[in-house]
């Protein structure tokens, strides 16, 4: 490897750019948008890891992201997962696609361990699991949002997993008809979750209140009483 852009970003020898898959590392400083506490650590581990090593890159289903940058599982000579490295030191979190969610169920395992720890961002209250409540002020970035599930309705194929009685304003995760049946694939039926704590994962934006779209299940948990 010749160079680390970011936690999450690296340069191969060979001119490949290469995006970690499945993760999300704290961004750096860009354009007039401050770091996100523990940028430089982040960035500092994968060098520490990587430069100057040989690297296999194991892709998901989707081998490249919208950018064209080579998305993959980065594994050293010696068998060191650079990914499993990062989440267990609490220097990125679990962020996948669904095709890119290869390994997802491990790297919760070790993402769940960090931050039971209080490693690296789960001691930042910047990383911090969302309640649904709070979720109106993380409009427009990607958040981990964990509550209990007042109603979950299924609409014309689409489920809406409601945490407050005023779907207007209330959180809500939305998960589409192709994905419903992903869901179900799985062993989870979205439509019967009313009163069952979930957590899941992805980009918060406003459509009447604040929601996330889960489009694979490897971005929902559903969580143990």
């Amino acid at each position: 490897m010749s160079a680390v852009l970011t936690g999450e970003t690296v340069d191969l020898e060979d001119g490949t750019r290469v995006r970690l898959a499945g993760i999300q590392a704290p961004a750096p400083a860009r354009d007039d948008r401050p770091a996100w506490p523990l940028a430089t650590e982040a960035s500092t581990a994968v060098g520490h890891a990587l430069l100057g090593r040989t690297v296999q890159l194991w892709h998901p289903e989707d081998r490249r992201d919208r950018w064209g940058r080579s998305l993959a599982h980065v594994v050293r000579d010696d068998g060191y997962w650079l990914q499993g490295a990062l989440l267990m030191d609490g220097l990125a979190r679990v962020y996948t696609q669904p095709r890119t969610a290869t390994g997802a169920t491990l790297m919760l395992d070790l993402e769940r361990t960090a931050r039971a720890a209080r490693r690296g961002i789960w001691g930042d209250r910047f990383y911090r699991i969302r309640n649904p409540a709070e979720t109106w002020g993380d409009l427009d970035s990607v958040q981990v949002v964990e509550g209990r599930v007042v109603d979950a309705a299924v609409v014309r194929g689409t489920a809406y997993l409601n945490f407050g009685t005023d779907w207007r304003n209330d959180f809500t995760f939305r998960i589409e008809s192709d994905a419903r049946r992903a869901f179900k694939r799985a062993g989870i039926d979205p439509g019967a979750l009313t009163g069952l704590r979930v957590r899941g994962r992805g980009w918060v934006f406003p459509l009447n209140g604040p929601m996330i779209d889960l489009t694979h299940p490897e971005a929902m948990e559903v969580l143990e009483e």
